[in-house]
């Protein structure tokens, strides 16, 4: 069950080059490679706002990062389990959103895609860290979001709030189909439908989660995080129930003062975006751009 947790060994798209994003429809990205610790390299891809691709075509790694200082805002993407940043709704998100006028840094976690070593929570959160901290390096003052989808809403709150106790405030968090907490995202998983019939299905499967310090605790989280929060859910998601996100949205409506720092944007059922389409919704780009332009207020 801990492995389910990550999935990590799910490949996907099996045969991608991801060294070459160009192959997979981004031909305004970069590949680039970061160590956040010895023995560990981390692969991730800078995809520069769309209205650069064409001064993008056959440039060097140096000149993409100093794009970073342009003024334009900078989005960390932190993907869900299973898979690689190329799998097909993570580079459709991506396309979305550097056509809406953002940067994106979207990288795999250490274990997944083509980067080294194995994941562990407190492995996944610094590796987020580190991009953080590399991205605000040399960006200057343009802003930095974290954005987390599913198992990466709690990469993202878990470094939202390692920065807050550091005393830094990240921009902006957005959060896209989030749990509560893994444990409970595993006890309403599909995954674990079959096995929730048996005894002891919470000792074998849940315990041994939380054993292997696996916990993402996005609603605890949420009740000490003060950035400004933008929630997305989709009402007919299959992996993590619509009732989840509700439940993060009203504790961080409770702990805050101000309730114009917290919002949450539900899709309706019958747009079949589920778990990983939401960036289908033609919507997406507007309530993105409103949610940027409401941190320079």
């Amino acid at each position: 069950m801990y492995h389910a947790v990550f999935s990590h060994v799910a490949r996907v798209p099996l045969f991608a080059d991801l060294s070459r994003p160009g192959d997979l429809d981004l031909n305004h990205t970069v590949n680039l490679y970061l160590s956040p610790e010895e023995g560990i390299s981390l692969g991730i891809w800078h995809t520069v706002p769309d209205s650069l691709w064409q001064k993008a075509q056959g440039k060097d790694l140096e000149w993409y990062q100093q794009t970073l200082q342009n003024g334009a805002p900078v989005i960390i993407y932190l993907h869900g389990n299973g898979g690689t940043r190329g799998a097909g709704h993570r580079v459709g998100l991506v396309n979305v959103l550097s056509a809406a006028g953002f940067h994106v840094l979207a990288l795999d976690y250490r274990g997944f895609g083509d980067s080294s070593g194995e994941p562990t929570e407190a492995g996944l959160t610094t590796d987020a860290l580190y991009l953080y901290q590399w991205v605000k390096a040399h960006s200057g003052s343009s802003l930095v979001i974290l954005w987390g989808h599913s198992l990466g809403t709690g990469v993202a709150t878990n470094t939202a709030l390692e920065l807050q106790e550091q005393g830094v405030t990240v921009d902006g968090v957005i959060l896209e189909g989030a749990f509560s907490n893994i444990r409970q995202a595993g006890a309403s998983h599909p995954f674990t439908m079959f096995y929730r019939k048996f005894p002891y299905f919470e000792y074998f499967f849940l315990d041994t989660i939380s054993e292997n310090k696996v916990v993402f605790p996005n609603d605890e989280n949420m009740r000490k995080l003060r950035s400004p929060l933008l929630i997305l859910h989709a009402e007919d998601d299959h992996i993590i129930p619509f009732h989840m996100g509700q439940e993060l949205f009203e504790i961080a409506q409770q702990s805050r003062n101000s309730e114009k720092s917290v919002r949450m944007v539900p899709f309706e059922g019958s747009h079949g975006y589920r778990h990983n389409g939401l960036y289908q919704e033609p919507r997406l780009p507007a309530i993105i751009k409103q949610f940027v332009q409401s941190l320079n207020m």
